[in-house]
């Protein structure tokens, strides 16, 4: 049995979004699912929020039967938890509507101090899924250029929709996501 460990994002918690969708459909094929609530999601800080997704993440199995998922600036602390990650990579992650550096929210501008350690997140972790939409408002300008940071640092595969926005702006967003579904198994079908 594998372990997919999710870092929901701003003011969401692990009801959120298409949490409860993918928790479901995932489990329905024989996996654990691991979404801890991050502490003070309304102001999140970066080191609590690490530590809590790094705790998720190493208690449930190995690293390398685990997949991590992140939404938004969820995403962001999956990378950030990966540099600081030793040991027994993990098998991937799959990140959905991420930036690639700062958006205009103060609010969460730590996570984004300092340029990412691209060689130590990929040293982390075995495959890299992104998923994003075109018309994402969050990444604007240019949604774009935050997948092609992304795929470039990573060395990822990317999913673009067509639309579908934040792919679940707000908490109460309740939506199917069966892409980050497919993404997971993509993921656990090529761990070494």
């Amino acid at each position: 049995m594998s372990t997919i460990v999710v870092s929901h994002g701003f003011e969401a918690r692990s009801d959120s979004v298409w949490f409860p969708y993918l928790s479901a459909a995932l489990t329905e094929r024989g996996h654990q699912v691991v979404i801890p609530d991050l502490p003070d999601s309304g102001a999140p800080k970066l080191e609590p929020w690490r530590k809590t997704l790094a705790a998720a993440a190493t208690a449930a199995t190995d690293p390398a039967d685990t997949v991590l998922v992140g939404h938004s600036i969820g995403s962001v602390n999956v990378l950030r938890m990966l540099e600081q990650h030793e040991g027994t990579p993990f098998a991937g992650a799959v990140l959905v509507s991420t930036s690639a550096h700062e958006v205009g929210y103060d609010i969460l501008a730590e996570f984004f101090d300092g340029p990412f350690d691209w060689s130590r997140i990929r040293a982390a972790a075995g495959d890299f899924r992104l998923l994003s939409a075109i018309d994402d408002p969050v990444n604007a300008a240019d949604p774009m250029e935050h997948v092609e940071l992304l795929v470039r640092g990573l060395g990822a595969r990317a999913v673009v929709l067509p639309s579908g926005g934040h792919l679940g702006a707000y908490a109460d967003d309740h939506i199917d996501l069966p892409e980050a579904v497919t993404l997971v198994e993509e993921v656990l079908a090529h761990r070494g």
